[in-house]
C-alpha cells in the first residue's frame, strides 16, 4: 500500500515538473522567435509620440509673465517660446499680454515686463502659475495678497531678477525685462513651490486636428480681432508651415532678439463685457459666466462655448456642435479675449468668382 502511494506521488511530481518545463520553454521560444522575427522583418520598436510644445508628463508649474503692450514698448522679446498667451484690453484702449512658459530654459530676454491688472490673476489661478510682473494697481496688489498668489515683482527685485534695457528706442517705463534663468533663480531663492498636481488647462493632440471635417467649420485664412479704435490683433494663415503669422495694428509682430515674426498654432477668441472703473481708465472684465467664441487652427475656425464659474475655476472650452471639450493642436496658443462692442472678422482667401 505504501509503495503504491509512493509511486502515485512520484507520478504527480513528474507531471508537475513536465508542466513547468513546458511553460518555461514556451516563454523562451516565443521570446526568442519574436526577436528573430523583428530582426528578420527589420521591424523597429513602436515609438510613442510625444508633444513638442511641452512635456505632457511634467508636473512643473508654469511661469506667467505680464507683458507690456503699449505701442511705444514694441518690439517684444521671448513670446515665441511661451506655450500659452492671453491678450486682454487695458486702459487707454491698448492691451496687455500674459505669456506662460513651461519647462523652458533658453529664453534669454522676456518683456518688456509691465504691471499687474486684477483680471489677469484669474488666468494665473486657473493655470496654477507662478506670476512675474513689474508693479501693479492697488486692486491687483490687494488681490495677489488675498488670493495667495506666488509672485515675483520687479519693483522689489530690479537689478537681481529683473533688469533695465536702455536701448534708446523706448521710454524708461518700457525698459523692464527679465529672462528665464533669472526667474528660476528667484523661484529658488524665494522658496516658491514648483510642482503642481493640476493638469494643463487645455488638452493637446500629437496628431494633427483637421477642423475642416466639422459641419460648422468656416475657412479662416485671415483673422482680425479689434480691441479698440487704436489696437487690433491680426493673423494670416501660412498654409505651408500650418501656423498663423501674427500682426498688431497693421504691423508685423516681431521678436526684438530674432527679428522673426511671431506665429500661433492655435487661436481661441471670445468676447466679454468691459468697463472703466477709475479716472485712469483701468478696466473691469465680466469674464465669469458663459458665452460663445471660436477655436481656430490649420486654416479653419469652429464655434465653441466657454464657461468660467469663479476666479480660480478653470475656463472650460467646448465644441458648440458636440459639447465635448476642445483639443488643441500641438503648438503654442493665443487666447484673445476682446470687448463685446468690438468686431471679429474671420475671412477666407477663396473669393467666389463672378458668373
Amino acid at each position: 500500500m505504501k509503495k503504491r502511494k509512493l509511486k502515485k506521488s512520484v507520478v504527480i511530481v513528474l507531471f508537475i515538473f513536465v508542466i513547468l518545463i513546458g511553460i518555461l520553454g514556451y516563454f523562451f521560444v516565443s521570446k526568442h522567435f519574436s526577436k528573430d522575427d523583428n530582426v528578420k522583418n527589420n521591424k523597429k520598436p513602436v515609438e510613442v509620440k510625444k508633444l513638442k510644445i511641452f512635456d505632457e508628463d511634467s508636473k512643473t508649474r508654469p511661469i506667467a509673465v505680464m507683458i507690456n503692450n503699449n505701442h511705444d514698448a514694441w518690439p517684444h522679446a521671448g513670446l515665441q517660446k511661451s506655450f500659452l498667451n492671453y491678450e486682454m484690453v487695458a486702459e487707454g484702449g491698448i492691451t496687455r499680454i500674459m505669456a506662460l512658459y513651461k519647462d523652458v530654459d533658453d529664453v534669454e530676454k522676456i518683456g518688456s515686463v509691465r504691471s499687474s491688472r486684477p483680471y489677469f490673476l484669474d488666468y494665473v489661478l486657473e493655470n496654477d502659475a507662478i506670476y512675474a510682473h513689474w508693479g501693479g494697481s492697488d486692486q491687483a496688489y490687494s488681490d495677489i495678497r488675498s488670493l495667495g498668489i506666488d509672485h515675483i515683482d520687479g519693483m522689489d527685485y530690479e537689478g537681481t531678477y529683473f533688469y533695465r534695457d536702455r536701448d534708446g528706442i523706448r521710454a524708461y517705463e518700457h525698459t523692464g525685462f527679465t529672462k528665464m534663468s533669472m526667474l528660476k533663480e528667484a523661484i529658488g531663492d524665494l522658496n516658491i513651490n514648483t510642482k503642481s498636481e493640476e493638469d494643463t488647462l487645455f488638452n493637446y493632440s500629437v496628431d494633427e486636428i483637421d477642423l475642416s471635417k466639422f459641419e460648422d467649420a468656416i475657412k479662416a485664412d485671415n483673422v482680425n480681432i479689434e480691441y479698440s479704435y487704436s489696437h487690433t490683433s491680426d493673423y494670416v494663415y501660412d498654409e505651408v508651415n500650418k501656423v498663423y503669422l501674427r500682426s498688431m495694428s497693421g504691423e508685423e509682430h516681431v521678436d526684438a532678439v530674432t527679428g522673426e515674426q511671431y506665429t500661433a498654432k492655435n487661436i481661441v477668441v471670445y468676447k466679454v463685457r468691459n468697463r472703466a472703473i477709475d479716472y485712469y481708465g483701468r478696466q473691469e472684465l465680466d469674464n465669469k459666466g458663459e458665452g460663445e467664441g471660436y477655436f481656430i487652427t490649420n486654416g479653419y475656425a469652429v464655434p465653441i462655448t466657454w464657461e468660467k464659474s469663479s476666479r480660480s475655476s478653470r475656463t472650460v472650452y467646448k465644441f458648440a456642435s458636440s459639447g465635448k471639450e476642445i483639443v488643441l493642436n500641438d503648438g503654442n496658443t493665443w487666447v484673445q479675449i476682446q470687448p463685446t462692442n468690438c468686431d471679429l472678422d474671420i475671412t477666407s482667401n477663396n473669393v467666389p468668382e463672378e458668373e
